[in-house]
């Protein structure tokens, strides 16, 4: 075993970041001020402008809020993918609504437009689409169905910083909302952290005062006025969701990067596609529609029923080698909560399941070396293609 351990995902933080963390110690504001209302300014320019950009502690608070903010309550359906984080699904509970699972395109591992319709029922009120690994759902067919029926669309892009749909940047889609992710091992972070986009004002003023305790005022507005400001009132039963300027002002200088992390994200992911070509294995699928691009948060292949070894002995042995890998997802009807709540078998999602079954995710982060990818890349050829 190699003494060196190559874990599965590293942030990489920089001393621009470093420098912008201490600054916002010593201003004395610590918490949401001023830095986080320049990260969602030059949040919501990046995107490309005429969008709203609502920082918030975790992009499952900014579901949360965004499903919220559009109205869905108890006894609705929202229909989503088996195939994610229980984050995706969590957030409709929280409303007292149900999500229906609809199986998965098993090329692409979203969300299979053609299954979509026969899953409407008179209570379905939203599509949440997860852009999986960092790949574009087929946005036109989701959208198009959606206004069909009259149903509202968040656009769960917690993998998708900077994926394109048709030349367009996520985010900038004609879907209701947009949530972002900045989570440790996302393509940009700010430790824990997210962001809720959208073009409609009512829904972004509304996640807004849902974001801070259902307050009708902004708190660093009623602190850094000259004259006093102490009086608000409480509109709502709303929630903690802010984010503070200790991680905007990570969040600040990671959006400044994210092109060059991408840049190195994609070059890693085309040298496994290349060098790990010919194993008994299926590699991620690139994007193929023109303007597509893919973010690669996640590099996903997957063993075929010829493989030497099991995805978990595979797994095993890549730990023995010292390098961390990880498995994108345990799909949710496999859970017991979702399982045992909505009387769910394995079989009812086959392209999920099959997908977990022989799923692995390589490690994929903008601190690992050539030599780190190199060590990678030859300890998968050594388990599944012994000489």
């Amino acid at each position: 075993m190699n003494d060196s351990f190559l874990p599965f995902a590293l942030p990489d933080i920089g001393e621009e970041e470093i420098a912008e963390v201490v600054h916002a110690l010593r201003s004395g504001w610590v918490t949401t001020g001023p830095k986080t209302r320049q990260f969602e300014s030059e949040f919501a320019e990046w995107l490309g402008g005429q969008v709203e950009a609502i920082s918030v502690n975790s992009a499952t608070a900014g579901l949360h809020l965004a499903l919220e903010a559009l109205g869905i309550g108890a006894g609705d359906e929202v229909i989503t993918t088996p195939y994610t984080f229980t984050a995706s699904a969590e957030v409709i509970r929280y409303m007292g609504a149900d999500p229906v699972f609809v199986d998965i395109d098993p090329r692409t591992l979203n969300l299979d437009p053609a299954r979509i319709e026969a899953a409407i029922t008179p209570r379905t009120r939203a599509i949440l689409p997860v852009h999986f690994a960092g790949l574009a759902c087929d946005m036109d067919a989701i959208l198009a169905i959606a206004r069909r029926h009259g149903l509202r669309v968040v656009e769960d892009a917690a993998h998708a910083l900077p994926t394109r749909f048709r030349g367009q940047l996520v985010g900038q889609l004609a879907s209701d909302v947009t949530v972002f992710s900045f989570y440790a091992t996302k393509t940009m972070t700010t430790g824990e952290g997210g962001m809720v986009v959208c073009k409609d004002p009512a829904v972004a003023k509304r996640c807004r005062v849902m974001r801070l305790h259902g307050i009708n005022r902004d708190a660093f507005d009623r602190y850094t006025s000259k004259t006093p400001a102490w009086y608000y009132e409480v509109v709502a039963p709303g929630f903690k969701y802010n984010l503070t300027d200790i991680a905007s002002a990570i969040g600040i200088h990671q959006l400044r990067k994210a092109n060059r992390f991408h840049a190195r994200r994609e070059a890693m992911a085309l040298r496994y596609n290349a060098e790990l070509s010919g194993l008994p294995i299926e590699l991620p699928p690139r994007a193929e529609r023109e303007g597509d691009l893919h973010a690669w948060h996640l590099y996903v292949l997957r063993l075929q029923q010829g493989a030497p070894i099991g995805r978990d002995a595979f797994i095993q042995a890549m730990a023995d080698r010292g390098i961390g890998c990880s498995v994108h997802f345990i799909p949710l009807h496999l859970h017991p909560y979702w399982r045992d709540t909505y009387r769910l078998q394995a079989e009812d999602f086959p392209q999920a399941y099959a997908a977990y079954r022989g799923a692995v995710s390589l490690p994929l982060y903008t601190k690992m070396t050539d030599a780190d990818q190199s060590r990678v890349i030859q300890a998968v050829r050594d388990i599944l293609a012994p000489v």
